[in-house]
């Protein structure tokens, strides 16, 4: 699957679940929440998470949890990039040029 049919089809499930219709500033705090997610799981990996009341994960689920939360990351990015109708391959574009643009030397 392809970053484009990635993008519509995130856009075709949210809309039937009705998850697409959140005000943005919902979604915007979805994405803090996940981002934060991100983090968490990236701790684990890295350093362990050290607390009693939670189970050590082998460092194949604790990346399983990591993939499962990057992919709730891309998917809130998606849903604010449909809203605005910003296809990912603009913005994959666009990024680039800016740090091409940034840091190049030529």
């Amino acid at each position: 699957m392809d970053i484009n049919e990635f993008q519509q089809w995130v856009k075709e499930y949210y809309d039937s679940r009705g998850w697409a219709e959140l005000d943005i500033f919902v979604r915007i705090g979805f994405l803090a929440e996940e981002t934060g997610e991100v983090a968490r799981a990236i701790r684990a990996l890295e350093i362990g998470r050290d607390r009693p009341d939670e189970s050590t994960g082998s460092v194949e689920e604790n990346k399983q949890a990591l993939i499962e939360e990057l992919g709730d990351v891309l998917g809130n990015i998606i849903v604010i990039a449909n809203k605005y109708n910003i296809p990912l391959e603009e913005v994959f574009h666009s990024h680039k040029k800016k740090l091409l643009d940034r840091y190049s030397t030529v």
